[in-house]
Formats: structure tokens, C-alpha cells, sequence
């Protein structure tokens, strides 16, 4: 038995509340950006994919038009710094809706890390930070998608597994639905199936 839920446009917060619920888990980009009077801003986005691979460009979408949004169409820069385990109070406090004169780095309490190659800074406190350029920014509904072109990233070597880094040392945080988040749990490997394998190890 199902239950048949269809959106209604009187009250589209309730069919967010249920696709917030269902598209799990959601990574989380930790996105800085500098206003144009220098006002550093932090804010966690838990709609955030790759768009691109060649050019490397990131997408987050804003719902609604908040700091971030603003600050990137004014300077055209923004880092995303990842959002590890560890810091799940630190990210969640970012998320409060400070007014724009207020730095989420000095109310919470994290600490700025210089970008290489763009003015917002990174958060010195995240293994892995991304500084974009912004590439597009597209109003969809009532949210504002954001691309960037990674211009530059940042990877602490704790992290590290080699040359790339390790799910298990990384210990991602994602969004789930209402008040949940998630982290990493159980790690499952697979490799894909070559075609002359089929049907190969596909159950």
C-alpha cells in the first residue's frame, strides 16, 4: 500500500519537507564568500553535486536568495570547504540566519585559512577546500543554482590515501530529512562490470 502525495502549490513547503526526506543523503557544500565590503560569510548548502568534469565545475543550489548568493554575483568567487563529521555542531551553527554585517567564522568560532587563487577564505578547521570562480548562475522556482569552476583545491595530506582521499579519514557529514544528518556508516566496494564480463558479479 502506498500513499499518493501530490504538490500542492498553496503549500510547496510541505512537498520540500517530503523530497528533503526521500533524495538522502545530500552532500553538504560549507560554502564561504566575501561581500563586497569585505564581510566574510559561511553557510552550509545540502543541495550540491559536480556539474562538470572537463572544466571541473561544482553546483549549489540556494533556496532562496540568501548571503551567498549575493555575495557571489557581487565578487564572482567562493570556496566550498567539505563538511567532515567533526565539525557537526560547527556546521550546523553556520546555517543560523545571521544578518549580512555578521561573519559566521567569528560567531561560531572557526578560524580563516588564506585561498590560493581567490579572496574568500577557506575554513582552516576542513581537510578539503574547493576555491571556484563562479561559471553561471541560474534562478530556477523559488532557488538560485550556482556553478563555479574549481580554480584551485586544497587537501590536507591527514586525509590522504595515496594521491586521492579517504572516505574512512575523511568522515563526511550529509543531510538527511528534517532535523537528521547523516555520516559515512558502512563502506561498500564494488568495481563496475565490463560488458564482455555480463552478467559477471551482478548478483
Amino acid at each position: 500500500m502506498r500513499r499518493d502525495i501530490v504538490p500542492d502549490p498553496a503549500d510547496s513547503r510541505a512537498f520540500y519537507r517530503l523530497l528533503t526526506s526521500v533524495v538522502v543523503p545530500r552532500p553538504i557544500a560549507w560554502v564561504s564568500s566575501t561581500s563586497a565590503d569585505g564581510v566574510d560569510n559561511l553557510a552550509p548548502h545540502s543541495f550540491f553535486t559536480i556539474a562538470s568534469v572537463d572544466p571541473p565545475i561544482v553546483q549549489f543550489t540556494s533556496v532562496g536568495r540568501k548571503d551567498s548568493v549575493r555575495n557571489i554575483e557581487a565578487t564572482g568567487e567562493f570556496v566550498v570547504s567539505f563538511t567532515p563529521e567533526d565539525l557537526f555542531e560547527a556546521v550546523n551553527a553556520t546555517g543560523t540566519a545571521f544578518p549580512p554585517q555578521t561573519s559566521e567564522f567569528d560567531a561560531v568560532g572557526l578560524t580563516r585559512e588564506p585561498s590560493a587563487t581567490v579572496r574568500p577564505p577557506r575554513v582552516l578547521e576542513s581537510p578539503v577546500a574547493l576555491e571556484c570562480r563562479l561559471h553561471l548562475i541560474q534562478e530556477m522556482g523559488d532557488c538560485t543554482l550556482v556553478f563555479g569552476e574549481v580554480l584551485h583545491a586544497a587537501v590536507s595530506e591527514d586525509v590522504l590515501d595515496g594521491d586521492l582521499p579517504s572516505v574512512t579519514a575523511l568522515r563526511p557529514l550529509s543531510r538527511l530529512g528534517k532535523n537528521e544528518w547523516g555520516t559515512a556508516g558502512t563502506i561498500r566496494t564494488i568495481s563496475r562490470i565490463p560488458l564482455q564480463e555480463w552478467p559477471g558479479h551482478s548478483g
